[in-house]
Formats: C-alpha cells, sequence, structure tokens
C-alpha cells in the first residue's frame, strides 16, 4: 500500500463506536475488538489533530433488540417498516457503564460525539444517517463546515457501523479510507459461502473507498 501523507488541517480521525458494549465480556462483543484501542490511541497522539466518535445509544427495548420481538434470537433477520434489521442481543443501553466511550480512549482530540441508534423505532449502523437512510445525524454538515475533506475511519464493527459510516461518507463527496488493523469486525454468514465482511468490502471498493493500516498513514 502506498504512504498516505496525513494533512493534519483537513483530515478528520473517525472513532466508530469503541465502547466496551462492543469489546470482550460485552453484551455484542466484536472478536479481539479491544486490539482497536492502541492502535486508536496512537493514532490520536502522533497522527491526528482531529476527530469524532460515535456511540451506540439505545433505550431499554429497542426495535432492534431480539428481546423486543417474542420468539425470535439474537442474529435472526426480520423485516420492519424502513427494511430488513438483524436483531442483536440487548446491548449500549443509555447511560450504562457499557453504551460509554472506552475509559482507555484518548478523548483529548474528539471535538464531537454523535450518539446514534437512540430513536426507539429505528436502528443505526451509520454514523451519517439512521438505518431508514433518510434520517440523519447532522455530521456531514459539521464535517463540510468545518473544511473537512478526508475521513479515516477506526473502530467496530467493520461489517456493519465502520463500513455503512464509510459508505455514507463516500457517498456524501467526502474521500473515505477505512483503517483495517484500526477496526474488527463480526463476519456472520451471508450466503452462498460469503461473510458480513466480504459484503461490505465488496460495496466499499465499489465506491472508491480505500483500505489503509496505521503504519501506512504518515
Amino acid at each position: 500500500m502506498d504512504q498516505i501523507t496525513i494533512d493534519r488541517a483537513h483530515d478528520i480521525l473517525g472513532l466508530i463506536d469503541i465502547q466496551p458494549t462492543f469489546m470482550p465480556g460485552g453484551a455484542l462483543a466484536v472478536p479481539d475488538g479491544a486490539a482497536v484501542m492502541p492502535i486508536a490511541n496512537r493514532l490520536l497522539a502522533d497522527r491526528f489533530d482531529h476527530a469524532f466518535a460515535t456511540q451506540d445509544w439505545h433505550p431499554a427495548g429497542h426495535s432492534s433488540f431480539a428481546s423486543a420481538h417474542p420468539g425470535r434470537a439474537p442474529f435472526d433477520t426480520i423485516r420492519l417498516a424502513y427494511g430488513d434489521q438483524t436483531l442483536w442481543p440487548d446491548h449500549a443501553i443509555q447511560g450504562s457503564a457499557e453504551a460509554a466511550l472506552h475509559p482507555a480512549l484518548d478523548a483529548a482530540k474528539i471535538a464531537l460525539i454523535v450518539r446514534k441508534g437512540f430513536r426507539p423505532a429505528i436502528d443505526s449502523y451509520s454514523a451519517f444517517f439512521e438505518n431508514d437512510r433518510t434520517t440523519a445525524t447532522g455530521l456531514a454538515g459539521y464535517l463540510k463546515e468545518r473544511g473537512f475533506a478526508r475521513i479515516f475511519f477506526a473502530g467496530l464493527a467493520t461489517d456493519f457501523c465502520v463500513a455503512y459510516s464509510a459508505e455514507d461518507a463516500a457517498r456524501l463527496g467526502f474521500q473515505a479510507f477505512v483503517i483495517e488493523d484500526a477496526c474488527r469486525g463480526i463476519g456472520m454468514p451471508a450466503g452462498a459461502g460469503r461473510t458480513t465482511m466480504d459484503l461490505a468490502r465488496g460495496r466499499l471498493d465499489g465506491l472508491g473507498v480505500r483500505f489503509v493500516t496505521a503504519d501506512g498513514l504518515g
């Protein structure tokens, strides 16, 4: 991979859902999820002057929880008003310690925190839109007004919230990058021998999202 020089004035690090609920021992643990922490902190210390973060922030009984649908189990898929919805274990409950940004994350350069999934009837993967694909978080306007042109994404999970955020960033006119070693994915089966990681990679490649490593950023 080519070395990419970070423009510290106009590039921003997007930290996606770096929360205990997605770490080992959390309610919706991403395999090896804790491995993103030291890399994210190194990027914050050495590469980026600007960052934003997202938090999953669900009310109890959220419509994306399997527990809200009698007879359904986590990782089932149902149809809601806005389309197909994967059902999850209860996680990232508002105000809980698991829903906080991870306490070991260096928050000094995080200028904005976007909370998503707080509407009881709509789940939210992307930093930019709820899962109805029309309800905006306002992040795009903030980034454009601040003059950021390139977004480098790190966090959890690669195939869900990171991928949807990078996808929307590209569609909104930003240059989007996924820092692969600063992310971890779930890798759920998606049929035909593929996983959700395969599907996410295909969508992002098609939109011109670039995959990079932390060491490839100078």
